[in-house]
């Protein structure tokens, strides 16, 4: 299952010039690094990226992310996947932009269900 981390761009290359990364301030801050299931993206953006298009959307493949890697309870009783250690850039299956339309709202890639 493809899981999906939103970062400004100075987190981003942060993570491409250390190879890993603990996350963003929110993540240091909680002790995990917040990722979202497909499902879950757009609402995520929307919560806490309104308004920013300096963004990279990375995708990540959860399962390969072993026991380190639990869903638990947050936003509305939803189930979100948390990593408890770093996430390496080798990790990352895939990365993007992530943009703001022209109504404001971010433009996901098409293969984003």
């Amino acid at each position: 299952m493809v899981i999906y981390k939103i970062f400004r761009t100075s987190e981003w290359d942060a993570l491409c010039a250390a190879g890993e990364t603990a996350g963003a301030p929110v993540d240091l801050a909680d002790g995990y690094i917040h990722f979202s299931a497909a499902g879950q993206l757009r609402e995520t953006a929307a919560k806490h990226f309104a308004g920013l298009d300096d963004l990279v959307l990375a995708q990540v493949d959860g399962e390969a992310l072993g026991a380190a890697l639990a869903w638990e309870q947050s936003r509305g009783g939803a189930l979100f996947p948390h990593l408890y250690r770093a996430l390496r850039r080798d990790e990352v299956i895939a990365h993007s932009p992530l943009t703001l339309g022209p109504d404001g709202a971010h433009i996901f890639p098409d293969d984003i269900p």
